[in-house]
């Protein structure tokens, strides 16, 4: 179960820095890191949840969400316990808030090994693996070996990742990754310093370098929570960023619900999704959805320029309406994604 990490940096007295995520922790002998699942053993940092998935199951591609890759495809996707994160309204939080995995009990999880995996990745036909239901960047080494047999395999790799990766881990996994959605949880830093132990700027930062400088096809999710990332001002802000980093980055906004620490706030309204849509198409975003809620208009895709639907969905249920994907029939219309 334990796996020697690869992206550190040994320090005096046994101790070492952990490379894998914005957090750089320093661990000395039998310290764990901020992600629970990371531990100094003899000078040496560990990954205790390595060949491990503690949930494994095949999903739409649909449920990362990603809307512009490989619509209607399966995604064989796998989670581990731990993250670098503590979102308080955190919906997977009994794996991803467990810390120091005890590898010398049976608590980690299913033994799948990266051959494994991709092995029921195939056999399912599945299109793609994805890393998801905690934060991917806290497994690495488990991802990136995985990542690189099912590249052989003729296999795409998904992160649905928080953002808060380190510039070395992704350079790392750039080569072997073709998707990713990045959760964008609000638009300032207090936000995330208070409710995420974590930075918006890392974030920002590697949501602009995926989209300019590599070609992982990307799209962002913000959870709009009542009262806390909800006000127009926020939303702007945001939405006018993603625009001038790419205008056709789909922008994926999704219905908060009670949920871990945060139970005192109520589901949000369609009415501020509804909002959140239009301050993000004033602001130059060509593909919004709405998620969290049963709403084929703002679910499906349509041509910017023509307003022909291209995609239409109901949940995970998709139908295209193009004859060559990705090009709008009716104007030639050219939609970002990866379709096939």
């Amino acid at each position: 179960m334990l796996k020697e990490a690869e992206l550190v940096r040994a320090l005096k007295d046994q101790a070492v820095q952990c490379r894998v995520c914005e957090h750089y922790c320093t661990l000395h002998p039998g310290d764990w890191g901020k992600c629970g699942v990371r531990v100094n053993r003899d000078g040496k940092i560990y990954l205790a949840v390595y060949g491990s998935a503690v949930a494994a199951h095949v999903d739409p591609i649909e449920k990362k969400p990603l809307f512009h890759f490989l619509p209607g495809s399966r995604a064989f996707s796998i989670g581990t316990y731990g993250c670098n994160m503590r979102c308080a309204w955190c919906q997977n939080w009994q794996i991803s808030q467990v810390r120091q995995v005890d590898t010398r009990r049976n608590t980690v999880g299913e033994a799948l090994s990266p051959e494994d995996v991709v092995e029921a990745a195939l056999q399912s036909h599945s299109e793609s693996i994805a890393y998801t239901y905690n934060e991917p960047t806290v497994f690495f080494e488990y991802t990136y070996d995985t990542a690189k047999l099912a590249h052989a395999r003729g296999l795409k790799n998904v992160y649905v990742s928080n953002g808060f990766m380190s510039p070395e881990t992704l350079e790392r996994i750039a080569p072997y990754l073709d998707a990713i959605n990045v959760d964008l949880k609000g638009f300032t830093n207090e936000l995330y310093e208070q409710y995420s132990g974590a930075r918006l700027e890392p974030v920002k930062r590697n949501i602009a370098t995926i989209a300019r400088e590599t070609n992982i096809w990307i799209e962002v999710t913000t959870l709009v929570i009542p009262g806390l990332n909800d006000s127009d001002e926020e939303l702007r802000a945001a939405a006018m960023w993603l625009a001038q980093v790419n205008p056709e980055m789909p922008w994926h906004l999704s219905a908060f619900h009670p949920d871990y620490q945060m139970l005192n706030r109520p589901r949000t309204p369609n009415a501020t999704l509804e909002r959140a849509y239009a301050i993000g198409k004033a602001a130059g975003l060509r593909y919004i959805y709405l998620g969290n809620v049963l709403d084929p208009k703002h679910e499906s895709t349509f041509c910017p320029a023509c307003d022909t639907v291209l995609i239409q969905r109901y949940g995970y249920n998709t139908r295209e309406h193009w004859t060559t994907p990705g090009v709008c029939p009716t104007c030639n219309t050219r939609v970002p994604g990866i379709w096939s």
